[in-house]
C-alpha cells in the first residue's frame, strides 16, 4: 500500500512559491507593526492545558484544542491561540518589563475544527498586544495598528470595515438595562456572538427560552431585540447612552474618526468568543461578500496576566490569521508578482566546476543569489529546468568564458542575451532586481 501524498486535513504544504507569498506577507506585517514600536517575541508551541481552561472558553478547550498527556502525566495542548502564552510570559517577568510594553508575534497555531474557506486547522497568526495602558489611547493605538497593517498591503478603507463594540457596554445593557442575572448574561452573550450564523427565528426562540415567565410578560424579549437592532451609538436609549461605557466608546469612535479611520463603526453584535475580554472589542470585515466571515479582531483583556498570581496588567491586543488575510489580499488583487529569490541559474559547460568556483564566490559576495547546474545534461534540459523554477537569468560558464572573463547572460523571460564582465553582470542584475 502506498502512502498518501496529501498533508494532514486542515493543514497546508508550503512549496517555495507558496513560501514566497508567506514571506512577503510577514515582511509587510513586520514593517507595519514595528513602525509603532512593537517588538517580536516567540514561545514554545506546547503549553500546559490549564492556561486555556482558565479563560479561553469551553468551545476552544473542549472542541478545538489538540491535547494529550505527556510521559510525565501532564496535560499538554498544542497552542490554539497566543494570548494566554504572552500573558504568561509577561507575568513571569512582571517587575522587570517596562510599560507600556509593545509585543508582537507570528506563531503557528492549531485548532481542531471543520476546514472551510477562511478557516483551517493549522494557521499562522499575527498577534499584537499592548500591556500597561488603561486609557482609551491604547484602544485607539491598537486599532490604528490593525488599520496600518492592511494599508501596508495597499488596501484602501473602502475594502474593509472595523466594527467596534464594548463588553462593558454590553454588561451594562444586559444587567442594568435589561435586568438579567449572571447565567442569563453568559448565555445571551454566547447567543449574540453566534447570532449572524443562526437563522433569525432560531435566535429569537433561544432568546425567549432563556427568560423567566415574568421577564417574558414584561416585554424583555422585545427590548433585547430592539437594542440589538441599533446601528449607531446615538440611537441607543438615553439610559444606555448616558452610561460610562457608552461615553467611553463614543470618545474612542470620535478619536478614530479624527485620525482618518473613517471605516470604523459601532456594531452592537460584536462580542468575540473568548471569556477573557473585558471592555472594547473589535472585528475587521472585508466589504467584498466573497469573504463573509470576520477577517480578524481583538479587544481589551485586563485580567489575564493576573491569573498567573501577579498584579494584573491592563492589556489590549488583536490577532490576524494568515488564511483570512490571504483571502482578502487575493480578492482585492493585492498580491504582487513576487520575484524568485534566486537571481541567476549558472549552467556549467564542460568540466569546469572547479575553475568556476572563484567566479561564483565573487558574484555571491557582490550580492547575487546563484544556483549552479553541473549536471552536464543537454543544454535544452538545463534551460527547461531553470524556466520551470521561475528563475529569470541564466549564466553560461565554460572554458572560453573563464579564459576571457566575459560571460553570456540570458533573460529567459525576454529572450535577450548579453556578453558581460562579472562586474557588469552584478550591476545589471541588481539594477533590474529593484
Amino acid at each position: 500500500m502506498s502512502l498518501s501524498t496529501q498533508p494532514y486535513k486542515g493543514a497546508r504544504d508550503f512549496y517555495p512559491e507558496d513560501k514566497r507569498i508567506q514571506k512577503y506577507m510577514f515582511s509587510k506585517i513586520r514593517s507595519a507593526v514595528e513602525r509603532f514600536g512593537y517588538e517580536e517575541y516567540d514561545a514554545p508551541i506546547l503549553e500546559n492545558l490549564e492556561i486555556y481552561k482558565a479563560k479561553s472558553g469551553e468551545e476552544i478547550v473542549n472542541d478545538q484544542t489538540y491535547t494529550f498527556t505527556d510521559r510525565g502525566g501532564r496535560e499538554v495542548a498544542i497552542r490554539p491561540e497566543m494570548t494566554p502564552t504572552v500573558s504568561r510570559m509577561v507575568a513571569a517577568r512582571r517587575q522587570e518589563l517596562g510599560y507600556p510594553l509593545r509585543l508582537y508575534s507570528i506563531p503557528n497555531l492549531w485548532r481542531y475544527e471543520r476546514p472551510q474557506r477562511g478557516r483551517l486547522r493549522e494557521h499562522w497568526q499575527l498577534n499584537v498586544d499592548l500591556f500597561g495602558d488603561s486609557a482609551v489611547s491604547a484602544e485607539h493605538e491598537i486599532i490604528l495598528v490593525a488599520d496600518a497593517m492592511l494599508k501596508e498591503f495597499g488596501a484602501t478603507r473602502s475594502m474593509y470595515t472595523i466594527n467596534v463594540n464594548s463588553r462593558k457596554l454590553m454588561d451594562f445593557i444586559m444587567i442594568d438595562y435589561l435586568g438579567l442575572n449572571a447565567d442569563q448574561v453568559h448565555t445571551l452573550s454566547k447567543l449574540i456572538d453566534r447570532m449572524h450564523k443562526m437563522d433569525k427565528s432560531l435566535f429569537v426562540s433561544q432568546v425567549h427560552d432563556l427568560l423567566t415567565s415574568e421577564q417574558k410578560d414584561s416585554g424583555i424579549s422585545h427590548k433585547i431585540l430592539d437594542v440589538l437592532a441599533v446601528t449607531s451609538l446615538n440611537d441607543l436609549p438615553e439610559h444606555i447612552k448616558d452610561s460610562e461605557p457608552a461615553k467611553a466608546l463614543i470618545s474612542l469612535m470620535s478619536i478614530l474618526d479624527d485620525s482618518g479611520v473613517s471605516n470604523a463603526k459601532f456594531d452592537i453584535t460584536i462580542m468575540r468568543g473568548f471569556d477573557y475580554y473585558t471592555d472594547v472589542v473589535f472585528e475587521v470585515y472585508d466589504t467584498d461578500p466573497t469573504n463573509s466571515r470576520s477577517m480578524f479582531g481583538g479587544g481589551r483583556y485586563d485580567g489575564l496576566v493576573g491569573l498567573f498570581g501577579v498584579e494584573p496588567v491592563p492589556t489590549i491586543g488583536f490577532g490576524c490569521g494568515d488564511v483570512t488575510l490571504l483571502n482578502f489580499l487575493e480578492t482585492h488583487s493585492l498580491i504582487p508578482e513576487i520575484p524568485h529569490e534566486v537571481d541567476v541559474y549558472a549552467i556549467l559547460i564542460g568540466e569546469d566546476y572547479e575553475k568556476s568556483q572563484k567566479l561564483l564566490a565573487n558574484l555571491r559576495v557582490e550580492g547575487l543569489s546563484i544556483a549552479v547546474d553541473n549536471s552536464q545534461r543537454k543544454l535544452s534540459s538545463q534551460l527547461k529546468n531553470a524556466t520551470k523554477k521561475g528563475i529569470t537569468y541564466v549564466l553560461f560558464i565554460g572554458s572560453n568564458e573563464l579564459e576571457e572573463n566575459r560571460y553570456n547572460l540570458k533573460n529567459l523571460v525576454t529572450g535577450e542575451e548579453q556578453t558581460l564582465s562579472p562586474e557588469r553582470i552584478v550591476t545589471y542584475i541588481l539594477d533590474h532586481r529593484r
